[in-house]
């Protein structure tokens, strides 16, 4: 059976169906992002979405694979560049390669999918802490899947709150002052350590010693008591 190259301008098509829903999905969420929206976003027949993509849901999964390969390529970039003496600012080159698709990656992790732009960001960060785990002094306190997804979930709450971001950091944290700034203080508190190897030693400890033990009763009600004066019932 002979088969022949995709043609140039199905290809195009076929981007610019993607690139309309990750615009869809992201303004209106899965739900209610329609395929007659997209194929007009994008300037095509219903028809030739399904022709693509067979259904919405194939088409958000190829919206999360594009993502991830973009993610993996910028991954890669940093992971072969002189980070001290590099002339790029990462976090800018990752908010001009996600561009308008911020959007989508942030609905649609709130939402629960995304899996595999989270997983793959995941395996990048056990790439970075296998290397970073052989200069500590100290074994570490949790396996690296682990500490690998808790800081891909940090880094992913950018696009989630960052408005409230913004706010606190008295500029749009989707701006070049922004990017400088929010790299500055990723640089910081990456480089300086809150606890000292002791006082987390110690910390650990206790946490051994309470593990699977709920808090006391009498310090979620402090917590939760409204003692304002005056505050009592008429």
């Amino acid at each position: 059976m002979t088969t022949h190259p995709p043609d140039p301008e199905d290809l195009t098509a076929r981007a610019r169906i993607r690139d309309a829903a990750l615009r869809h999905f992201g303004e209106h969420g899965f739900e209610r992002a329609t395929i007659r929206g997209i194929a007009e976003t994008a300037g095509v027949s219903s028809g030739l979405v399904r022709h693509h993509f067979g259904s919405k849901q194939a088409l958000r999964e190829a919206c999360d694979a594009y993502l991830a390969k973009l993610v993996g390529r910028l991954n890669d970039q940093a992971r072969t560049a002189d980070l001290a003496g590099g002339d790029v600012n990462y976090v800018a080159l990752g908010r001009a390669a996600l561009g308008e698709h911020q959007q989508y990656l942030a609905r649609a992790l709130a939402e629960g999918w995304a899996a595999p732009v989270f997983d793959g960001m995941v395996a990048m960060g056990e790439q970075w802490l296998a290397e970073a785990d052989r200069d500590r002094p100290d074994p570490p306190f949790a396996e690296r899947r682990v500490r690998a997804a808790v800081g891909v979930a940090m880094a992913l709450a950018v696009p989630i709150l960052h408005r409230h971001l913004s706010r606190n950091m008295g500029v749009d944290v989707f701006s070049p002052e922004g990017d400088h700034l929010l790299a500055t203080a990723l640089l910081d508190i990456y480089s300086h350590p809150m606890l000292s190897p002791d006082a987390a030693a110690a910390a650990r400890d206790a946490l051994d010693r309470h593990r699977g033990t709920p808090p006391r009763a009498e310090s979620v009600a402090a917590l939760r008591d409204d003692d304002e004066e005056g505050g009592g019932d008429d």
